[in-house]
């Protein structure tokens, strides 16, 4: 996994990821990916040519992401292709929202209670 920076007018950050971030390529970049979102407030992420992105790597974005965005400033994901997972699911950069929340797109498999009807013994008034 490679990681290079290059500074753009404006102030804006461009971190260039080349390779698979997976668990290896994770460890190789984190502490990088801190200190470059520490020290900036506007980064553009160029995802062209990453090849693979694990969990471990996804959160090696993500962290840094948010503390920049705390800060106030701006985090924007360049040229995210669909990415192939190792469980054979296709991540879609593109998809992702820029939120303070992260929200995972897929199925939600808990199930909300449902009210009692009106008319059951269990919902009954008191009398």
């Amino acid at each position: 996994m490679k990681l290079s920076t290059e500074e753009l007018e404006g102030g804006v950050t461009r971190v260039i990821l080349d390779g698979r971030l997976d668990i290896e390529g994770a460890a190789a970049v984190d502490l990088r990916m801190n200190v470059i979102a520490g020290s900036s407030k506007f980064l553009l992420l160029d995802m062209e040519k990453l090849t693979f992105l694990g969990s471990m790597g996804l959160r090696s974005i993500l962290v840094p992401a948010q503390a920049v965005r705390r800060r106030g400033g701006r985090v924007v994901l360049y040229a995210p292709a669909p990415i192939r997972s190792s469980r054979s699911t296709t991540i879609s950069a593109a998809r992702w929202r820029h939120s303070s929340k992260i929200a995972i797109p897929g199925p939600c498999y808990a199930r909300a209670r449902r009210p009692k009807p009106a008319n059951t013994p269990d919902a009954a008034q008191p009398s």
